[in-house]
């Protein structure tokens, strides 16, 4: 699978700080893939860094195979959609549209023909006359989707663009995305802090916190098999249960707790294959989804029963 964008040990600094530490990534071609994580920590500035509106200050950034060193925005195969989607509300839906056209001198009837086509895409057709004023929240983000796509980018960089939309266009605009990324065909960038969305839309998902990636998977993997403390409380409902590591056999972890002794399977490494390295002695933390927890009698099995495949046991420790 050919890779759309490639970091290669990416460092982003503001002075003394560090915004995104190195970091190596590949985002395959066709792929739509999302940046998940809290606010600050360092999903925007990447997007904007793949961009080109920032400069690594170490490390490479390529874009179809090709070092973006030195090349603005305007000059790299990719279009940016921000968060207020900065639509121009004196010209109609099409006229939108067809703005980086003209800009970039193709003749009117040309343009046109290609807004038109565009926004049957996005099932905007009739509304094509209208101005952006007269649409919905939703309606605006797809005309701003069609105005990205008319210059042909190879990469969509989707910076949040579904926040200020209430909860029920939110969910239906998470499908309409999807359908239309699957559509066109390119490469989707989505920067979001809500877990439900890269959920629901991506291939994978890079989990970003404090400036690193914790984890890259799809939501499946990140869900069922969390490689640190963070992704497992961030992405999904867990219970945590802190104690400290009595035996380690087989894969599995027995951990002393307030509740009693409980059992547990040894969570991946980073590299999602190595278990992480833990000792008697140790503290953790068992962390268990609420659909893998039952209550028994008193008594049968204790006063709490988890299933091994059902939970995962990281470090408390940091790394």
């Amino acid at each position: 699978m050919t890779s759309a964008i490639e970091l290669e040990q990416v460092e982003i600094t503001f002075g003394s700080f560090t915004a995104v530490h190195k970091t190596d990534l590949q985002i395959h071609d066709g792929e739509f893939f999302s940046f998940l994580g809290p606010s600050g920590c360092g999903k925007t500035t990447l997007l904007r860094t793949i961009s080109g509106f920032v400069q690594p200050t170490s490390g490479q950034v390529r874009i179809g195979g090709k070092d973006m060193a030195g090349i603005g925005p305007n000059k790299r195969p990719t279009a940016l959609i921000f968060q207020n989607l900065a639509l121009f509300p004196m010209m109609t839906v099409a006229e939108n549209v067809a703005y980086g056209l003209r800009v970039r001198g193709m003749g009117r009837s040309e343009r046109e023909a290609r807004a038109l086509k565009l926004l049957d895409q996005v099932a905007l057709s009739p509304h094509a006359h209208k101005k952006v004023s007269a649409l919905s929240g939703g309606q605006k983000q797809r005309v701003a989707i069609a105005r990205a796509l008319a210059v042909e980018p190879k990469v969509l960089l989707l910076d949040e663009p579904l926040s200020a939309l209430d909860l029920k266009l939110r969910q239906h605009m998470r499908r309409e995305l999807r359908e239309i990324q699957q559509r066109v065909g390119i490469t989707f960038i989505y920067i979001t802090h809500d877990q439900g969305e890269a959920l629901n839309m991506s291939d994978r998902i890079a989990v970003m916190n404090a400036g690193r990636i914790e984890q890259v998977g799809s939501g499946r993997e990140i869900y069922a098999n969390p490689r640190s403390a963070f992704v497992a409380s961030f992405v999904g409902e867990s219970n945590m249960i802190p104690g400290r590591v009595a035996a380690v056999s087989d894969g599995l972890v027995h951990v002393d707790t307030q509740v009693g002794q409980l059992t547990g399977r040894i969570g991946l490494g980073m590299d999602g294959v190595t278990p992480i390295a833990l000792d008697v002695g140790d503290q953790a933390s068992l962390f268990v989804r609420p659909e893998q927890l039952r209550l028994v009698p008193a008594g049968a099995a204790g006063p709490i029963a988890v299933s091994a495949p059902g939970c995962a046991i990281c470090p408390s420790r940091a790394r």
